[in-house]
């Protein structure tokens, strides 16, 4: 392949979140401009801004394009083909994104493709690909996503409104809940869990000094979330910490039921089946979750597959951007979720 053959055929993968901004470099073909095929990957801890405007796109401009230099460098090319941005708040707060990202990548890094996607639908590529099923990607927050590929079906949304309004068994609902129970067990009232209490106490302080280390706090989702590890550590003797779980258990599955595709009547003998993933660094706290969680999902979804996600959000990315390249994007392109611009 020739060099401008071979930079054509480059795509660029971006991830950005309330952790950071992540980009990737890889071939869209699979082989890759790293060793064994592997994406090349530079990271930034510092988000992209949020303002009045939503997502400012200028801030995460500043984090991708020095980024991306750097890995197009490393493979000693100029330009890519194609590239897919994955943004937290895409949806609801990427007007900015929209308006300024086109012109700009396509002016620093020559490239002829590009899609700008939720991070819902980066995390539901990276774990099934671009196969029909549903995604459960789940930490700080939680958000389902599920597509039987068709046309008319697009894609199905359950939950994602915050810790104010959802997030159901999310991190920050579990510690949410485990605090609470903590601060019962503080005040003497029922539903108390004396183990949540001491978990509080060596964590945070004293139980009467939480409010006011948590309130001010610009980052209190996050605060609770990291409380969620400690529910589960006390989950196996503290029947309180055990029912949270199974609770955010249930509204986990219930946020999959909502948008895994229905299963048509099938002529063999054996209904189809869906592929359900989960993903997201909430799952990672391990069987106390998972266990409940897979109880609930065959009571609830007794049609579908419990399948190992295969990567995370940024592999997702890269899957979109290796397609729109190459032509072969299934995945609904609905302007929100999935816009593909160019």
């Amino acid at each position: 392949m020739s060099s401008s053959a071979a930079q054509q055929n480059l795509v660029l993968g971006v991830d950005s979140g309330g952790s950071g901004v992540r980009v990737a470099l890889a071939s869209a073909d699979g082989g890759g401009p790293a060793p064994a095929g592997a994406p090349w990957i530079r990271a930034s801890p510092e988000p992209a801004v949020t303002g009045a405007r939503g997502i400012d796109a200028r801030s995460l401009l500043d984090r991708v394009l020095p980024a991306a230099r750097e890995l197009l460098r490393a493979a000693e090319a100029e330009r890519c083909g194609a590239v897919c941005v994955g943004a937290s708040g895409m949806s609801t707060l990427g007007d900015d994104l929209r308006a300024v990202l086109p012109g700009a990548l396509r002016e620093a890094l020559g490239m002829r493709r590009l899609a700008l996607a939720s991070d819902a639908v980066t995390a539901y590529a990276g774990a099934l690909g671009q196969r029909p099923g549903a995604v459960v990607a789940a930490g700080t927050g939680i958000v389902a996503l599920g597509t039987d590929l068709s046309p008319e079906g697009g894609w199905r949304r359950a939950d994602g409104w915050g810790h104010l309004l959802g997030d159901c068994g999310s991190g920050a609902w579990i510690g949410r809940a485990g605090l609470e129970a903590a601060l019962r067990a503080h005040d003497g009232r029922a539903g108390g869990s004396a183990a949540l209490l001491e978990r509080l106490e060596a964590v945070f302080g004293s139980a009467a000094g939480l409010p006011g280390k948590l309130y001010p706090r610009a980052d209190r989702p996050a605060v609770l979330a990291s409380f969620a590890p400690e529910v589960a550590r006390c989950a196996a003797a503290d029947e309180v910490s055990a029912g949270i779980l199974r609770s955010a258990a249930r509204h986990i599955a219930e946020a999959a039921a909502a948008v895994c595709p229905r299963v048509p009547e099938h002529p063999a003998t054996e209904p189809a089946v869906y592929e359900v993933a989960l993903t997201g660094g909430l799952f990672g706290i391990g069987e106390p979750l998972l266990a409940p969680v897979r109880r609930e999902l065959q009571e609830q979804l007794p049609g579908a597959r419990l399948t190992t996600a295969a990567g995370g959000p940024l592999d997702g990315a890269l899957c979109v951007a290796a397609a729109l390249l190459t032509d072969t994007l299934l995945l609904p392109a609905d302007g929100s979720l999935l816009h593909v611009v160019c």
